[in-house]
Formats: C-alpha cells, sequence, structure tokens
C-alpha cells in the first residue's frame, strides 16, 4: 500500500476540485493539451491563430500552392469563411495539418442561416412558428448537412431584437419581443450543437450580433445605436444571455457603437458584461472588416484600433487582417500584452478541441456522408411541413380560403413562378433547381382535379436600379419584351377566364437582409396596380405574401378578402403554400413582430410603455394626449397575431389565487375551445403587467406561451405555472429582481386581445 501513497495528493486535488465546481478532467485534459501546444508556438503562430480570412480561389488539388495554402504554411490562418465542399475543405486542411510546423488544424466558417443545402423558412418565419421543437429541429437538419458537407461553424443564430421593420436584417432574427427571441435562441443553438459538440454531425454556433444591432437608428443597416442601460438589459440583451446560457460556443461583435464606443472595441461589452457578468468561456470574432471599420468611427489607425479590438476582447479578426499585420508590432511597442494575445489564441485553440478537431482534423471530411445527407428526400419533406407551420393567416373575409381543388385557378404574380426567389436571404449552399416554385406546388396538388392558369403580371420591382440591387442573386427580375402595362393585361385576360385568383406577390429575397434597408415598406412597384386590376374582375382574390419584414398593407387589408402572409419558406416553398392555400394544412403561424399602418408610426411594438398622457382604450384623438391626428395609435395587425381556417374561443382567465407570498406558484389556466368545423392549432399567449413598480414598466410583456392542437368541437384547457422568476426585471440600479405588489395576468391568442386577471403579490 505505501507504495501507491504518492497518488493520494493527486486523488485528493481531483475530489477537491469535483466538489468545488472546478474544471473535470476533461476540461483539465484540454488545458493541458493546448498549455503543452502554446508552449512550443511564437507568437507569430499564436497571431496567426487570430486570423479568419475569406477562402479565396481555391481550386481542389492546387491548395498547397495557392495564395491561401502558402499563408496557411506560414502560420498566418486559424481558419477559413465560407469554403464550401468535401473536397476543397479537406484539401485545405491537408495542408494546415501535414504541412505546417506544429500541424494545428483549421476551423471552416459558413452563413447556415436557415438551413444548408435543404433550406428553411427565413429565421423571422421559423419564429412565426412559435414552435421551440420545430425550430430545433430545422437547426439540426442544418447542422447534419454543414457538417456532412465539410462545415464545423456557423453564424448564426441571429437573435438581434428590431422593431423597425424598416431594416432589412429583421429577416433574420426573431421579431421584437425579448421572451420569444430568447426561446428562439436557445433552440437554434441546441439544434446546431446537440449535446456533444465533438460529434462530426453537430457544429458549433455563433450568436450575432452582440450587441443591440436591431436597434439601429431609422432602421439603416450599419448605423448608431443609442439606448438606456435599462432598456438594453430588460428588452435587448435577453435573447444573446439565453444563447450564451444554452452554450453558444461563440459570439460575433456588431457593427453599431454602444454609448459612445463601436462594440468591436467596447471592453465593457466584451469583458465585463459577456465574459465578467455573464461567464462567457468562447471565442469572440468581428464581424465582416470589423475591426478595420473602427477606423471610419475615428478611433484611430489601423494599428491603434486592432490594439484596442484584441484589449477588449476580440479574439479573431473576420478578413480584416489587422490583428496579423499589427499585432507584433503593438506587442513590441508594449500596446498589447503577451497575456492577451496568449488568452486569444488559447480561446481559439480550446474551440477546435472542442470540436475534434485536434483528435481528427478530418472528422467533417467524409465523402459518403456528403452524398447521402445532403438535401435528402426526408430533409425536403421535413422542411414542407415547418414552412406550413409559418404561415400567417392575415385576414380570411367570407372563409375565401382555403380554395377548392376544382375548376379554374388563376396563379398571378412575379414570385409566383420564380425558382430563386423561394429561399430568402442569407441561403448561400442553397441549390436553386432544387426550389419548389408555387406554380409547381399548385400543379402537383391539384393534379388532374383542376386547371392551373399562370401570368406574372407584373414585375417585382420596375426601376431599373433598384431591380439590380435586389435582383434575385444578381440576375435581373424586369421583364425586356413587356411592358408593365402589357404583363397586367395578359393577367387580366387570365383571371377573367378562371373562378379564383391568387396573386403571389411581394418582395423579392434580396429586398430583405443586410445592406437592405427601406424607406418604404408597402408593396412594391405596379404590384398594388397589379392587384387593383385583379379585383376589377369581380373575382375572388387571394393574396399570398412573400416578405422578410412587416409591410405596409392598409390598402390590401381593406380590399382583398384573404392575404395569407408565407416570409419565404425556403426549398419547398411552393409545395407548403398549396398545402396550406388548398387546406391541407390549417395556418397557426403567429406574428413575432407588430405590423404597423404606416412608416410614421414607427418603431411600434406591443410591449412600449405608458406615457403620463396615455389615449384611452377605443379612441383616435383627444387633445393634450399621446396620439397623431392622421391615424390611430393600433397597428394594423398586432405582435402574436395569426388567424386560422377554424375559430378559437377563449374562457376567462381563472387563477389558483389572488393573494400570494414570496415563492409561490400561480397557476392561470384558461379553456380554448375549437368552435369552427376544422381541426386546428392555436397558439395560447400569457403576458403579465407590473402596475406598480420603481421604474416605469411595460403595458404587457410576454412571459410564456403555449402552441395546443384542438379538434373542431374540442375544448382543452391550458395552464401556466408563474412563479417570481416571471417578475423579475432589471430595475435602475441593474439588479434583477422583482417587486412586491399588483399585477395583471393576461392569456390569449396574441397580444391584443386577452383575458386578464389581477392578483396581489407580496414578499
Amino acid at each position: 500500500m505505501k507504495k501507491y501513497s504518492f497518488l493520494f495528493p493527486a486523488l485528493l486535488l481531483a475530489f477537491a476540485i469535483t466538489l468545488q465546481g472546478q474544471p473535470m478532467p476533461d476540461e483539465i485534459k484540454m488545458k493541458n493539451f493546448i498549455n503543452e501546444l502554446m508552449d512550443k508556438m511564437t507568437l507569430e503562430e499564436k497571431i496567426g491563430q487570430l486570423n479568419l480570412p475569406g477562402s479565396g480561389d481555391i481550386v481542389t488539388g492546387q491548395t498547397s500552392n495557392s495564395n491561401i495554402g502558402l499563408r496557411i504554411k506560414e502560420g498566418q490562418v486559424g481558419g477559413l469563411l465560407n469554403l464550401k465542399s468535401v473536397e476543397k475543405i479537406r484539401d485545405v486542411q491537408r495542408v494546415a495539418v501535414e504541412e505546417t510546423r506544429l500541424k494545428i488544424p483549421l476551423m471552416f466558417g459558413m452563413d447556415v442561416i436557415h438551413g444548408y443545402q435543404t433550406t428553411f423558412p427565413i429565421p423571422l418565419g421559423l419564429a412565426a412558428s412559435w414552435d421551440r421543437t420545430l425550430i430545433e429541429k430545422s437547426a439540426r437538419i442544418a447542422a447534419q448537412e454543414a457538417t456532412a458537407d465539410g462545415i464545423c461553424w456557423t453564424f448564426s443564430p441571429m437573435v438581434d431584437i428590431a422593431r423597425d421593420p424598416r431594416w432589412g436584417r429583421i429577416a433574420e432574427g426573431a421579431g421584437e419581443d425579448a421572451y420569444l427571441g430568447s426561446e428562439v435562441a436557445k433552440a437554434f443553438v441546441h439544434g446546431y450543437q446537440g449535446k456533444d459538440l465533438s460529434k462530426n454531425n453537430t457544429m458549433m454556433s455563433c450568436v450575432k450580433h452582440f450587441a443591440l444591432y436591431g436597434a439601429a437608428e431609422g432602421g439603416r443597416d450599419y448605423n448608431t445605436v443609442d439606448m438606456s442601460f435599462q432598456r438594453m438589459y430588460n428588452e435587448y440583451l435577453p435573447p444573446y444571455k439565453a444563447a450564451i446560457d444554452a452554450g453558444a460556443g461563440s459570439v460575433m461583435s456588431s457593427f453599431n457603437e454602444i454609448n459612445g464606443i463601436p462594440a468591436t472595441a467596447n471592453k465593457w461589452l466584451l469583458t465585463d458584461l459577456l465574459r465578467g457578468e455573464w461567464g462567457f468561456n468562447g471565442f469572440v470574432l468581428t464581424d465582416f472588416t470589423g475591426i478595420n471599420e473602427l477606423m471610419e468611427h475615428g478611433l484611430g489607425d489601423l494599428q491603434t484600433v486592432s490594439a484596442l479590438a484584441l484589449n477588449a476582447g476580440v479574439d479573431l479578426d473576420m478578413v480584416g487582417e489587422g490583428f496579423l499585420s499589427t499585432l507584433k508590432k503593438s506587442f513590441d511597442e508594449g500596446k498589447i500584452s503577451q497575456a492577451t494575445i496568449d488568452q486569444a489564441c488559447r480561446r481559439i485553440l480550446e474551440a477546435k478541441y472542442k470540436l475534434g478537431l485536434f483528435d481528427d482534423p478530418y472528422r467533417y471530411c467524409d465523402v459518403n456522408r456528403a452524398k447521402t445527407e445532403i438535401a435528402t428526400p426526408e430533409n425536403f419533406q421535413a422542411a414542407r411541413e415547418i414552412a406550413t407551420q409559418t404561415f400567417v393567416l392575415l385576414k380570411n373575409e367570407k372563409e375565401t380560403l382555403p380554395i377548392q381543388k376544382k375548376g379554374k385557378i388563376a396563379l398571378i404574380g412575379p414570385l409566383a413562378d420564380n425558382r430563386k426567389n423561394m429561399a430568402g436571404m442569407w441561403s448561400v449552399a442553397v441549390k436553386h433547381d432544387q426550389s419548389v416554385t408555387v406554380l409547381e406546388g399548385f400543379k402537383e396538388a391539384v393534379g388532374k382535379k383542376a386547371e392551373i392558369f399562370y401570368a406574372k403580371g407584373s414585375n417585382i420591382v420596375d426601376d431599373p436600379k433598384l431591380d439590380e440591387w435586389t435582383g434575385s442573386w444578381g440576375e435581373p427580375g424586369i421583364d425586356p419584351d413587356r411592358t408593365p402595362a402589357q404583363l397586367r393585361e395578359e393577367a387580366v385576360a387570365v383571371a377573367s377566364k378562371c373562378d379564383v385568383v391568387v396573386a403571389v406577390m411581394g418582395e423579392s429575397a434580396e429586398m430583405s437582409g443586410e445592406s437592405s434597408s427601406r424607406s418604404d415598406i408597402s408593396l412594391p412597384g405596379s404590384q398594388r396596380v397589379l392587384l387593383e386590376a385583379l379585383l376589377q374582375t369581380g373575382k375572388p382574390v387571394v393574396l399570398v405574401l412573400f416578405t422578410g419584414r412587416p409591410l405596409i398593407l392598409n390598402w390590401e387589408n381593406e380590399n382583398i378578402p384573404a392575404i395569407l402572409n408565407v416570409w419565404f419558406g425556403g426549398s419547398t416553398a411552393g409545395q407548403a403554400i398549396a398545402d396550406v392555400v388548398f387546406g391541407t394544412v390549417n395556418p397557426s403561424g403567429k406574428l413575432p413582430v407588430t405590423f404597423p399602418q404606416n412608416v410614421g408610426q414607427i418603431p411600434l411594438y406591443y410591449n412600449h410603455k405608458n406615457t403620463g398622457r396615455p389615449l384611452g382604450e377605443d379612441e383616435w384623438f383627444a387633445k393634450f394626449l399621446s396620439n397623431y391626428l392622421d391615424v390611430t395609435n393600433d397597428p394594423l395587425y398586432p405582435f402574436g397575431y395569426g388567424l386560422s381556417y377554424t375559430s378559437f374561443t377563449f374562457s376567462d382567465l381563472k387563477l389558483d389565487q389572488n393573494k400570494l407570498t414570496g415563492n409561490q406558484t400561480l397557476k392561470a389556466s384558461i379553456d380554448i375551445t375549437n368552435s369552427g368545423k376544422y381541426d386546428g392549432a392555436e397558439v395560447v399567449q400569457l403576458y403579465i403587467r407590473d402596475l406598480v413598480g420603481s421604474m416605469t414598466r411595460p403595458v404587457k410583456e410576454l412571459k410564456g406561451f403555449q402552441k395546443v392542437f384542438i379538434k373542431a368541437g374540442e375544448t382543452k384547457t391550458v395552464t401556466f405555472d408563474i412563479t417570481p422568476e416571471d417578475l423579475k426585471f432589471y430595475n435602475y440600479d441593474l439588479k434583477y429582481d422583482w417587486e412586491a405588489g399588483d399585477f395583471v395576468i393576461m392569456a390569449g391568442g396574441n397580444s391584443r386581445d386577452v383575458k386578464s386577471a389581477q392578483v396581489n403579490w407580496l414578499k
């Protein structure tokens, strides 16, 4: 026994470490491995790990002698951006692990935003499903496909709260609400990363854009952001924190400034908050050339801003190469420390370790997976089913929808037979020839039961310059052979001989997304004129609306009998739209963002605060109160809104008690009856209002939701368990706590139409 006594101190130490919540054996093993590796690295090699260039033009088999190959050999590359295909990635990885001194593998990242080759609805559309499981499933399939093609890291989810629909990137997030945004963020992270990041079918997620990017002034991309700490913590930061708590491995800094300091150079944001308050232990990278853009913000030359970014907490420089070209000089001049460089390098190496790249640098380069796991029939079927759950029925007068599969159906509009616009923005891996158009989906759905007649009817836009800027994947959309009037005449002739008209209109895919802000968010081009002409035929008209943002739809809402908002539905959009239009699937989507009546109301969001002079309920205007002369304060469609082919009736809200103390649980229940003739799903939404607080509180806040399927004639009871955790907020001193007092509990099918009850809760 005595000869083993030397083991006791180590065993005791390991036991103590476990008890104290310190690193477990796997973490200790990783730390020791990286310590040993970094001891061998030169300063230049460490700096090289902090460089993420674009992939350039890499030709398989010639990588070793390419510009990027030579730089990899010199230890100047930590990973590559947007390189696609197993063959290319394997070839590049081979240079890194077989032709360099230390054989450190590369990471390969890509903008896998809403699917890989199988494309799902845009993120704003996925959020409209209000279905955590469904969103996680879409991310799981995206990870399965992307990793089969060599990608181990995605620049998703984007969790920026956005309340200005003029901002094009509202399409890429989950809308305006912190609670819904947090739930969507967690679902994406869990879907991408799974339970074991080292498996070859999971990928590291990247939370972006940290932080507040969605609050850009004027809805203009990359613009300034300015807000109070209280608004920041309560209304904008929660989805980022939710994603971090879910285990996201990386974070991308945003382009905007925060309190006068751009995010990429903001030490309070990237170190004090992210790492200090939230305990994030992954790595931080910039957005595309984010460090270089600090010069335009007025913070100094490239050497100065690169040092600022590193000292603020940035670990990886995307494309700008300021780290690569200036950090050695800054180190020699004492502007950055060895410890700071080492810490950034360690975080990059840890990410590679967690991905299993040191164990097997080719784990994501299985050619057989690439042949069998991408764009499979099963994945396309899942995409179709998921898409049907994201569409939002905005209007359905006289039960115009669903339409029957009989007679003559006119399919009119610039998006009815437009393959390249089905997937939506940020579909970098999609193969457009695999996407299903609406025309194809309709023909497949009706078979020989009905006749489908098609006419384009109008261009998406008529302005050549706007068409150039927003054309689908660089292709012009304006018809070169027919004028807008000629297109419209043809469409009217087709519609006149049919029984019902389905108008497929809206934005092009590239009219939303990055660098696609719009000051006029009405239906673009001559599409409105076409709608007016179609109505004049006297035939019932259904508007199928493609959009990446809330549009101004006052005229359409007043005049068109039925409006189905389909966002951009992905690879199988045409089939999914047919499923809903013909009633195979009953729509159940709910708006994750408010639709305003006009641009002058923006920003307009449901969880606003009262003024000292609030307008009374059901009033339009009263002198010396907070209102407009020319429009009501109300939205056109409120947050959480969405109709069904059936109808749902809500009972009064029941609370199991009206006085509580401390950490008791309040049960709020409500009965929902499907009082229509179709089976369907309803999203029951829970809202709470804190009536009196130490600082002003919103008129209501989403605190829970449940999606329930109810058969026609059936009644179901939905119950929410409410605890003091649901009452907490960041107060004036940024303390996260709840305050005793009176609260209004609300439940309903959207943020406007709710049943309510009041409770008193003491500490």
